[in-house]
């Protein structure tokens, strides 16, 4: 079958890495399923794989791709949670949890196999392009603001890095929840996206807000750090998910820390009854993913591309079939 996969990692230059091609389609066996791929989305993950994060070279190839939906066996449209032995469904009892292409080949391909209770059904209200993009950027920004953050409609936050999967995702999903949220992004272009998308205010990184927050989303890491902790209200709470700019701060703000009395709160991914509920949600609220484009799955090279530039905003998504 055709996939796009990981052959080689470099972590100067990981779409070196990138390869297109046949790959052997995965086989039935007890417990699992194995979904014919609609649509999958690209996520910073996989980028990182190709620099050898979480994918040693004794895996490779390795099939990229964390989230897809698409149709299984019995003809059901499904989407795929992509976090792996969670609960030890398909796996040993001493494995410990994993990501799609961690350990197991992933969704960008015409087929993946995934335990099968990792299969959900998909909402008729949702493409197979829209619901693709939900299992990693959006169940993680609805982690981020609902069980960790812990944030009320009326309560304010922070989004780092509007653009991003899981901040535009935050921005969406903070809006519908009557939050008030505020957003930050070096392009003067995609700070009026995101007020477009339901932002009150989007400022340069680093600019001081009309307020300070109940909760930060933090996916950007140490260059926006400081500005977050400092953007903060006394007790208030900072969700941090990802480091895409490094994780070592010139700052780190930790007598403000101590002093104000705030809380950091380390987030991955979501648990499969939160994607249940981010489904719902969706389907019953009319939400939907901010896709910044679709390609089929022999362009992935552009998609990859594209996102490693950091010039898109939202998701990016290949479709097959």
């Amino acid at each position: 079958m055709f996939a796009a996969y990981a052959a080689r990692i470099d972590r100067d230059q990981p779409l070196s890495g990138l390869e297109l091609g046949e790959r052997p389609a995965p086989e039935a066996r007890p417990g699992w399923s194995v979904v014919d791929v609609r649509a999958a989305s690209l996520n910073h993950h996989d980028l990182w794989s190709l620099r050898g994060v979480g994918l040693p070279e004794g895996r490779l190839p390795m099939i990229l791709g964390c989230d897809a939906a698409g149709i299984d066996a019995d003809g059901n449209e499904v989407v795929l949670h992509s976090v792996i032995g969670q609960t030890g469904h398909g796996v040993g009892p001493d494995e410990p949890r994993s990501i799609l292409t961690e350990r197991y080949q992933g969704t960008f391909a015409e087929q993946v196999a995934v335990p099968t209770w990792n299969v959900l059904p998909k909402p008729r209200e949702l493409s197979f392009a829209e619901a693709a993009c939900l299992p990693t950027a959006w169940l993680t920004a609805y982690r981020m603001l609902f069980t960790n953050a812990g944030v009320r409609p009326g309560d304010s936050v922070l989004v780092q890095g509007a653009g991003g999967g899981v901040a535009t995702a935050a921005i969406v999903l903070g809006k519908a929840a009557g939050l008030r949220v505020f957003a930050t992004s070096r392009d003067e272009a995609k700070r009026k996206r995101a007020v477009e998308l339901g932002a009150v205010e989007a400022v340069e990184p680093g600019a001081r807000l009309p307020q300070r927050v109940d909760a930060v989303i933090e996916t950007v890491g140490a260059a926006t750090w400081s500005h977050s902790v400092k953007s903060l209200r006394p007790g208030g709470t900072l969700v941090i998910s990802g480091a895409t700019s490094g994780d070592r701060p010139s700052h780190a703000e930790l007598t403000r820390i101590f002093f104000l009395e705030l809380k950091i709160v380390g987030s991955t991914m979501g648990s499969k009854d939160e994607l249940e509920d981010l489904l719902a949600f969706c389907a019953l609220t009319g939400v939907r993913p901010v896709i910044d484009e679709v390609l089929p799955l022999d362009r992935a090279r552009e998609g990859f591309e594209r996102l490693a530039s950091g010039e898109q905003f939202g998701k990016i998504v290949l479709t097959h079939g």
